[in-house]
């Protein structure tokens, strides 16, 4: 394909030498595309098929990878994956978010992605597929968890769009009502007022009174006697669930 270009260029270069400038440009894109080697394809392939399957390959890939994490979003952190592209640093350090002037914003973005769209510079967690909030994801909410303080993060300091910063609240008060994560709590200190019953402010209970059957509780309750109009709308209100 190429020789042929190259003999159509020296015919019509002969003509005019304006028109062989584009066609020396797609001589040399030609040559700086990476031709990759696909296993168990055939030499005599024509090389745009062989792009098209390695694309193809590496989207499998790709997709392989997300359904390995999906069900066990913890295991990527122990990945050499994640080693090699974080190392021991949190997922969100170094990351800068493009903005103009010299003054950050004070609120990060809602979303990074709408739809099929996604921002050019994507938040901490957006940007990488395999980084999934889950309740039991502890290494992952523990980065997003200051040590000293035991409080989440701001934003603008991870980056993180408010999207994913409401998903990661969430999950990180499921994971400390299922005991995942450790929660303080603050220590008060009594003003020395005493609070227990053995001061002169606080009665003794007293004994509960013995009842003889057909006895009530309180002797104004026998004096009353109820409207029969009432006790008879009551009645037939509930006439199905009466035992008869």
């Amino acid at each position: 394909m190429a020789a042929s270009f190259q003999g159509i260029a020296k015919v019509l270069g002969c003509l005019s030498p304006s028109l062989l400038h584009p066609f020396r440009q797609y001589q040399s894109c030609l040559q700086r595309l990476p031709v990759r080697s696909c296993p168990g394809l055939s030499p005599f392939v024509s090389p745009s098929r062989l792009f098209c399957k390695a694309a193809l390959l590496q989207d499998e890939d790709a997709a392989e990878a997300l359904l390995r994490y999906k069900d066990r979003p913890w295991d990527y952190l122990e990945s050499e994956e994640y080693i090699e592209r974080y190392g021991t640093n949190p997922v969100w350090a170094g990351y800068r978010r493009n903005h103009k002037g010299g003054i950050p914003p004070q609120k990060t973005r809602k979303t990074c992605i709408r739809g099929d769209k996604i921002c050019g510079n994507p938040c901490p967690v957006c940007r990488d597929p395999n980084v999934l909030i889950h309740h039991q994801n502890v290494k992952l909410l523990q980065q997003f968890i200051s040590p000293h303080t035991g409080l989440v993060y701001d934003p603008t300091r991870t980056g993180v769009c408010m999207k994913q910063q409401k998903k990661l609240h969430e999950a990180i008060h499921t994971a400390r009502d299922h005991g995942f994560l450790p929660f303080q709590i603050p220590y008060v200190e009594f003003s020395g007022e005493d609070y227990s019953n053995s001061h002169d402010a606080v009665g003794s209970t007293p004994p509960a009174q013995s009842l003889t059957s057909g006895e009530t509780w309180y002797k104004w309750y026998s004096e009353i006697t109820p409207d029969e109009n009432e006790v008879a709308k009551v009645k037939k209100t509930y006439k199905a669930y009466l035992k008869r």
